[in-house]
């Protein structure tokens, strides 16, 4: 029964993920932690089933019109590259009992700083959101797509919540077009740094395919609810989960791995409320014009 929840986090965790275009990883990662699975086996789990919501989630925003493939190639090349560099750098700090200490540090620095640059941005983006948007640059693209890549491999996620808002911060795409592009270059990402992990990392792939079957659905959910919200809106509660997820890696650091559960399952109990009233507003503007 209790295995059976894993089937139900998927899907709540894919929602999100779906959502805010970051495959669901950095969100389960931290989960995984949480309830005491070692850092390997917690970062082989979570990049599976990333695969797996990266897919669902690219019909989705394809659908949307949301990927501009020619940017998200570059992305997935240039983090396919980086992936080959973390892995041997991730078994380093297993060798020497550093991983259970420096892996959720670095994963609290990086939430950190993405959670202040996406409220920053998220005060801009009804402004800039009239703009015309550049051509991204290529070498930029290979930067976010390499640096994405390195951290999806060390830290066992998609890599998703670092090339969005580095897409959005400084390639100027607007949310939406950075959610279905960042999808679309994931998948590439994570399904090489799941191989490179699970040649050597035993893990319980009927954790794993229960967190994607669940997946499966809340991505496509998660992919559609972007049409009920303003660009600004998404950067702001992208912002709120770093916040959130950032404490929970703190907390879990500091053994008070509880307190980070009910922090996380506290903030989607509000995302989950804020889209049903603008989902039930959406509509009801709908049939008073009609």
């Amino acid at each position: 029964m209790a295995i059976l929840l894993f089937f139900f986090v998927g899907g709540i965790i894919s929602v999100l993920g779906g959502f805010f275009g970051v495959g669901g990883g950095f969100i389960l990662t931290p989960i995984l932690l949480l309830t005491g699975f070692s850092p390997l086996v917690a970062i082989t789990t979570s990049l599976f089933f990333t695969i797996g919501t990266s897919i669902s989630g690219i019909f989705a925003h394809y659908r949307l019109k949301n990927i501009m493939w020619k940017e998200g190639m570059i992305l997935g090349l240039s983090g396919v590259a980086a992936t080959q560099l973390a892995h041997p750098v991730v078994l380093f700090f297993e060798n020497r009992g550093w991983d259970d200490v420096i892996i959720p540090a670095f994963y609290a620095l990086l939430l950190g700083y993405f959670a202040i640059s996406m409220m920053r941005r998220g005060k801009k983006a009804s402004i800039q959101a009239k703009k015309t948007y550049s051509k991204p640059s290529i070498v930029k693209l290979l930067f976010i797509g390499f640096f994405g890549g390195f951290v999806s491999t060390l830290l066992g996620v998609g890599g998703g919540f670092i090339m969005v808002p580095l897409s959005i911060s400084f390639l100027g795409l607007e949310p939406r077009k950075a959610v279905g592009t960042s999808l679309f270059a994931v998948l590439s990402i994570v399904s090489v740094g799941f191989i490179s992990y699970a040649l050597t990392v035993s893990f319980d792939y009927r954790v794993g395919l229960l967190l994607i079957a669940g997946g499966l659905v809340g991505s496509q959910f998660g992919a559609k609810l972007t049409v009920y919200f303003q660009n600004y809106e998404i950067s702001q509660m992208l912002s709120v989960l770093y916040v959130a997820t950032f404490l929970s890696v703190i907390l879990k650091l500091l053994n008070l791995s509880e307190i980070g559960l009910g922090l996380i399952s506290l903030f989607v109990a509000i995302f989950f409320i804020f889209a049903f009233m603008k989902i039930h507003h959406k509509r009801k503007e709908g049939s008073m014009a009609n």
